[in-house]
């Protein structure tokens, strides 16, 4: 195996694979050790390559690690912890810095070197210290060990493309990005985001709606999330951040910062609120998110599916920023109670309005805005005026104001007796007309009979 042409192919993998130049050559190293090891090495040797991408020249050597005895059982101690079936350490972990790592090791030749003969090579040299032993170069490998190179170079590569990735998205985190709906397994969706699939777990989708193969959405980038098998990109289709980010993306003037998101309420899949305000008194916020014939906002609503949202003007009055939060419900007054609560007074036509569905829209509105609402028809209010505690003048004024309602519910009564006996009055006449013309048909009747002088022959012979 030619080393020098890995120098051709170094540039190509590293734009393939979008990683740099500098971990392709590291991973191209640990390759050569482990093929130097494999056919020249011995067993417990740690090699260590260098490789020149210029000229395609390789150096080796062999690190040993510098100890003094206390790093080291004593032949004593090794026979008494075989005795008891304890396995040796044979090599330290995190150089002795973890509690759970062995204090001591089993010496080996080929891992160790002990500070003395260490010295001798390198006089500066001290315990803990690696030192470096040069070994003759080689050029030439078997198939086994280029076969192992191989695997090891499609490993470390590999690794270097995640942890690439994961270190882009983490940059990304808490913005949106387009994916494409490739693979549904259960309940989780994952999608093709470029470089990467991302995952949609059923907690972070929108309720109601559904993904098909193919289909083009964007979603929040929610966190990346470290697991065994490498970095997992979580995404998001609920998170209220996501309604801002799309209005960012339709809306130049919220890019600009001429327009800012005060703040945002959601209940995915069903309405947003979203309060906005302009730092130019020029800027109508509200229109600058709704569009000219609502072509901005209706883009974000196609995208979420069809989800309402409401576009709040954001005040620093918090009596005016609750009033316009509850919108579109005209509101009477608003008093604010204490620092927490506000009570919210609306006509009973405008009641379940104010609260909305399922009491959706005050609970939006209270998020929104961060006051607990207590919304009240202004009937209520009426009667709890009544029962305070009146002076005499008072209910003297009140047993008029009873009086009068009882003379007016007589009359009422007088009315509706009249009513009833314009009734009865029109029966009876249809009942007189009825008769008349019973009557009337009778004398028809008798007359004929008179008339008739057939009749009146009859009777005569009769």
């Amino acid at each position: 195996m030619d080393l020098k042409l890995f120098q051709r192919a170094l540039a190509q993998i590293a734009e393939a694979r979008g990683i740099s130049p500098e971990v392709v050559i590291e991973t191209l190293e640990v390759a050569i050790a482990t093929a130097y090891k494999k056919d020249y090495g011995q067993k417990g040797q740690k090699i260590k390559a260098k490789f020149n991408p210029v000229s395609g020249d390789v150096k080796f050597w062999q690190v040993k690690l510098v100890v003094d005895q206390s790093m080291l059982y004593t032949p004593e101690e090794i026979e008494e912890l075989k005795s008891k079936r304890t396995v040796l350490a044979e090599d330290f972990q995190m150089s002795g810095e973890d509690d759970e790592a062995p204090k001591k090791v089993v010496f080996n030749p080929e891992k160790y070197i002990m500070v003395e003969d260490a010295k001798k090579v390198n006089p500066d040299i001290n315990v803990g210290q690696e030192l470096e032993i040069p070994l003759e170069s080689k050029q030439d490998y078997g198939r086994i060990a280029a076969q192992t190179a191989k695997q090891v170079i499609l490993q470390k590569i590999r690794e270097a493309e995640k942890e690439t990735i994961a270190l882009e998205y983490k940059s990304k985190q808490g913005e949106i990005i387009s994916g494409v709906v490739q693979r549904i397994e259960g309940n989780t969706v994952l999608v093709d985001i470029g470089k990467t699939l991302g995952i949609l777990s059923k907690e972070e989708q929108i309720p109601g709606e559904f993904y098909r193969l193919g289909q083009r959405l964007k979603f929040y980038i929610l966190k990346v999330e470290d697991t065994q098998k490498g970095s997992v990109v979580l995404l998001s289709r609920v998170y209220p951040k996501l309604v801002s980010r799309l209005f960012e993306l339709e809306v130049p003037e919220i890019s600009s910062g001429v327009v800012v998101i005060k703040s945002i309420a959601r209940e995915p899949g069903y309405r947003t609120k979203i309060a906005v305000a302009s730092i130019e008194e020029r800027i109508d916020p509200i229109g600058s998110l709704v569009g000219q014939r609502g072509i901005r906002i209706m883009a974000v609503i196609n995208e979420l599916g069809g989800e309402k949202i409401d576009v709040i003007a954001w005040q620093s009055d918090p009596q005016k920023f609750i009033s316009n939060a509850l919108s579109p419900a005209k509101i009477e007054e608003v008093k604010i109670k204490d620092k927490n609560t506000a009570v919210v007074l609306v006509t009973e036509d405008q009641l379940s309005l104010a609260i909305g569905k399922d009491g959706r829209n005050v609970r939006l509105a209270s998020n929104l805005t961060g006051w607990k609402i207590d919304i009240k028809p202004t009937k209520e209010q009426k009667n709890e005026r009544t029962e305070v505690p009146m002076s005499s003048s008072a209910t003297g004024m009140a047993a008029e104001g009873l009086a009068k309602q009882k003379g007016e519910e007589t009359e009422e009564q007088k009315g509706k007796g009249k009513q009833k006996k314009k009734k009865k009055t029109k029966k009876a006449k249809k009942a007189d007309l009825e008769k008349e013309s019973e009557a009337s048909v009778d004398k028809e009747e008798t007359t004929e009979e008179n008339n008739n002088p057939l009749l009146i022959k009859k009777t005569e012979k009769g």
